[in-house]
């Protein structure tokens, strides 16, 4: 969906600036904010993104894979890269996007917010789906966590034609 069309729907207000009217009058739900309900629909397009956040002061970007629940998102990481642990009580960054899909109109959807370890429900665990057997070499070991966005953003890209996945010659 062309930039223009988001705009005027209302998903993509104060996009460059992160200035959203509504926020401006403080805090608010992410229910309530006019980005969040259309990062979610967007999030519930695809099964992975990027989890990000600090540890020991140091930034660090994880693969994850996600499930949208409401207006948050479930995260399922890899035990054995320990990064769950920073990430736990914590304000967490978590993207993903279509960019690989080959469209006229790519998007990218970034949430911010405190992210908590939970146990995740069965119907949870169904969405899911089967998990890697192996991450880095080692056999897979699931954790999961909770982020409950207090800000989402949603970025277009428009081109006039169709853009085919090159990624070399």
């Amino acid at each position: 969906m062309p930039t223009e069309e988001l705009r005027a729907m209302g998903a993509v207000s104060g996009i460059a600036s992160g200035f959203s009217p509504r926020a401006a009058a403080g805090p608010v739900s992410p229910a309530a904010d006019a980005e969040g309900p259309y990062a979610m629909e967007l999030l519930g397009r695809v099964s992975y993104g990027r989890l990000a956040t600090s540890m020991r002061a140091m930034p660090f970007v994880a693969p994850a894979r996600h499930i949208v629940r409401g207006c948050g998102v479930v995260l399922r990481i890899h035990r054995g890269f320990g990064y769950h642990r920073a990430c736990n009580g914590s304000v967490v960054a978590y993207g993903a996007d279509s960019f690989d899909s080959g469209g006229r109109t790519m998007w990218s959807v970034q949430c911010t917010g405190m992210a908590k370890i939970v146990q995740p429900t069965d119907d949870e665990l169904l969405l899911f789906g089967d998990e890697p057997l192996r991450a880095d070499g080692e056999r897979f070991e699931p954790v999961y966590m909770r982020l409950e966005p207090q800000f989402a953003t949603v970025h277009t890209l428009d081109y006039l034609e169709e853009q085919l996945n090159q990624h070399s010659e």
